[in-house]
């Protein structure tokens, strides 16, 4: 079992960047695979990224690919998203989560049991 904590959010302009990070408690923050996910005000919660246990392995929603990187320190028990060329429309709540094993599909809420408590992203235009 771990627990999540995010931080890093924030108010900045577009095109400014900004890296979230999750840390993680427990000591076999190794074994999970981690994931990013989003939600604006009035939407449903989103896929933002995903990476392997090792780190190894990468994927992101087509909406932040080629701006966003998501990266980890198994040694530090953190996750990172790196979040360059922000725009309004990634203006939401930003909650990491992990897993020991995907069942299904690494992009659904569903899969993930463990949840942190969000951090505030805000573009302002």
């Amino acid at each position: 079992q771990i627990q999540l904590v995010e931080s890093g959010g924030g108010l900045v302009q577009a095109g400014d960047s900004l890296r979230l990070s999750c840390a993680a408690s427990g000591r076999t923050f190794s074994n999970y695979v981690m994931a990013w996910f989003r939600q604006a005000p009035g939407k449903e919660r989103e896929f933002v990224a995903y990476i392997t246990s090792s780190g190894s392995r990468t994927f992101y929603a087509d909406s932040v690919k080629g701006r966003f990187t998501i990266s980890r320190d198994n040694d530090r028990n953190s996750v990172y998203l790196q979040m360059n060329s922000l725009q309004p429309e990634d203006t939401a709540v930003y909650y990491c989560a992990g897993t020991v094993r995907i069942r299904g599909s690494w992009d659904l809420l569903s899969e993930y049991d463990y949840w942190g408590q969000g951090t505030q992203v805000t573009v302002s235009s």
